[in-house]
C-alpha cells in the first residue's frame, strides 16, 4: 500500500548549485513511490506483489509506467496532476530529493481507499504499508492497515513518515524500518534528513531507538543507518547489524528494498535477524544500480556474504 504513487525524475549533472542555471547529463522517469519500489525488489526476488495506492485520471503516464515495468496495480482514481519526485545525482556522490505533495482531498474519495485495501487482504502473505500520505487522509490510516491485516492473520509492516509511524506503532506493526533521521524525529522532535548519516555514536543512536520503537508497539523495530548498518530491537534481544561494503551507483530506494528483502524472508519463515540480514543484502545490491528498487539478484548472495555477524546489544 502506498497512497502517495508518484512519478520520479531522476537527472544526473555534475554540481547542483541553487540559484543558478544547471545541465543534466541525463534524465530519467519512473513510476515513483516507496512501495513502487518495494514491489520492484519483490519481483526481482521471485514475488508477485500487488501495489494499492493513487492514480491521475487524466493522466495516464503512472498506470502506463507501471504496467510497462511489470507491476500489478490496483489504482485509487483522483482527478488533478499526479505528484512528482525530482532527485538530483551529483557526480560527486551527493544526492537531493524533492518530493510533491500528493493530490488534495477534494480531488478524490479518501473513504475509498482503506475498503480498497481491505478486498486486497484475502489470500495476502503480508501487507506493506510504504511512504507518506497524501493531504487529508488522517496520521492513523497505516494503523487502521495493520489492524485489519491482524484481522485477516497476515503480518504488517510499516515504513512511514514520522507522524504516521508515530500513530501506527499501538497498533502493534510486525515490523517497522525507518532510517535514524526519521527514528530520531519521531522520538526527539528531530528536524532535519540525510540521505546517509554519520557519528561515532551512529550504532548507539540507532540501537536506542529502536528499542523505544518496540517499547511504543512494533514487534519488530529496526533503525537503518545506510551504509553503516542496522539496528534490530525485538522481544527476543536486541542486535546490531554491520553493513557490507559496496560501491553506490543511486542510494534512493535503499530502505525500499531493504523492506522488501526483510519482509520476503520473514513471510518465508526466516528468524528475525536472518531476515534483516537478507534485507540487508538486498539493499546492498540495490544501492548498485542506478534505478531505485532496482537491482541485480546475482549481488545479492556477495552482499549477504560480505556481511558482519550480528552483534547482540
Amino acid at each position: 500500500m502506498t497512497p502517495n504513487t508518484c512519478i520520479d525524475v531522476t537527472t544526473w549533472l555534475a554540481t547542483l548549485a541553487p540559484g543558478t542555471v544547471s545541465r543534466s547529463t541525463r534524465t530519467l522517469s519512473t513510476a515513483g513511490g516507496k512501495g513502487v519500489n518495494v514491489c520492484r525488489t519483490l519481483r526481482t526476488l521471485g514475488g508477485t506483489p500487488r501495489l494499492v495506492g493513487l492514480s491521475p485520471v487524466e493522466d495516464g503516464r503512472l498506470e502506463q509506467l507501471l504496467a510497462a515495468e511489470g507491476t500489478a496495480f490496483v489504482p485509487v482514481a483522483h482527478r488533478g496532476q499526479g505528484r512528482i519526485a525530482m532527485i538530483f545525482l551529483e557526480e560527486g556522490g551527493r544526492v537531493t530529493v524533492v518530493n510533491g505533495r500528493g493530490p488534495s482531498p477534494e480531488d478524490w474519495d479518501p473513504t475509498t481507499l482503506l475498503p480498497r485495501v481491505r478486498a486486497e487482504l484475502d489470500g495476502a502473505p503480508a501487507v506493506a504499508c510504504s511512504g507518506s500520505l497524501p493531504p487529508g487522509l488522517p496520521d492513523t490510516t497505516y494503523a487502521e492497515v495493520v489492524a485489519a491485516a491482524h484481522e485477516h492473520g497476515v503480518e504488517a509492516y510499516v515504513d512511514a513518515a514520522p507522524a504516521v509511524l508515530a500513530a501506527t506503532l499501538s497498533s502493534g506493526p510486525d515490523l517497522v524500518s525507518p532510517n535514524v533521521g526519521e527514528a530520531e524525529a519521531l522520538l526527539h522532535g528531530r528536524t532535519d534528513e540525510h540521505v546517509e548519516e554519520s557519528g561515532d555514536d551512529l550504532a548507539e543512536r540507532c540501537l536506542g531507538a529502536a528499542l523505544e520503537l518496540h517499547a511504543r508497539g512494533a514487534r519488530r523495530a529496526v533503525v537503518t543507518a545506510g551504509s553503516h548498518g542496522a539496528a534490530l530491537a525485538t522481544a527476543d534481544g536486541t542486535w546490531w547489524l554491520g553493513a557490507a561494503r559496496v560501491p553506490v551507483a543511486n542510494p534512493i530506494g535503499a530502505g525500499d528494498s531493504f523492506l522488501a528483502g526483510t519482509s520476503s524472508a520473514l513471510v518465508g519463515g526466516a528468524t528475525d535477524v536472518d531476515a534483516v540480514r537478507y534485507g540487508m543484502a538486498v539493499a546492498a545490491a540495490a544501492v548498485q544500480h542506478e534505478q531505485g528498487g532496482m537491482l541485480d539478484p546475482a549481488l545479492v548472495a556477495p552482499a549477504l556474504a560480505a556481511l558482519p555477524e550480528a552483534v547482540p546489544a
